[in-house]
């Protein structure tokens, strides 16, 4: 790098503008930490229903079976085309997309209405809105799941691009201005002696002048 003031105009602007954007992703990397460990939080709420839902759920089939007998094969019959399917969207936390879940109903309908006929048939009924309960909470929690592995992701890469600015870019910078700081303040020494040098000798060359001058007169 040539040490001149264009120079160090430059590196100037360059380690502020590092600086601007260390202190961003700083503020980034906190913020992800902190939807980090909301989504954390999330999770373990999540799970801590999840067993005894499940559990729910299951023995109700249990009791199904048992009143209605195995009516599973009916089921399948009668569901020619899903009735609920799982959609996507897309949200943002400090510049990263997080997925999102969602369930939603396609409006087929099923074949299967004489189910609720047949004896049992409160219980089948029972076992599909205890399923639906865990069906939501488990796309819930594959969404919080998804996200909290994407959020993790992004918050070591800001943490390396923090450290990287930090540690490395920012350095080097300082280093440089304090380089050119160093060769500008020698060569505005090595200006200040070559003009003392010059107004000496102007200074000599004068008073020989002047003392040749007055030998002429005399």
């Amino acid at each position: 790098v040539a040490p001149t003031r264009m120079a160090q105009q430059t590196y100037k602007a360059k380690k502020k503008a590092a600086e601007g954007g260390h202190r961003l992703l700083k503020k980034k990397a906190d913020a992800l930490k902190m939807k980090f460990r909301d989504y954390a939080k999330a999770i373990a709420e999540t799970k801590s229903g999840m067993s005894s839902d499940a559990s729910s759920a299951f023995f109700s089939l249990t009791q199904a079976e048992y009143a209605a007998g195995n009516f599973k094969q009916k089921v399948a019959e009668g569901s020619m085309s899903a009735r609920i399917r799982i959609g996507g969207s897309v949200d943002n936390v400090a510049g990263v997309k997080l997925p999102v879940f969602t369930k939603y109903d396609t409006g087929a309908v099923a074949d299967n209405q004489s189910l609720g006929l047949i004896g049992g048939g409160k219980k089948i009924v029972a076992v599909r809105e205890k399923f639906t309960i865990l069906l939501d909470k488990l796309i819930r929690l594959a969404s919080l799941q998804t996200s909290f592995v994407t959020l993790d992701e992004a918050i070591k890469i800001t943490n390396r691009r923090v450290n990287a600015l930090e540690c490395v870019t920012i350095p080097k910078i300082e280093n440089l201005l304090k380089y050119i700081e160093r060769e500008l303040d020698e060569l505005e020494r090595e200006d200040f002696t070559r003009l003392k040098l010059v107004k000496k000798k102007k200074e000599v060359t004068q008073k020989l002048e002047d003392a040749a001058k007055a030998e002429r007169i005399a």
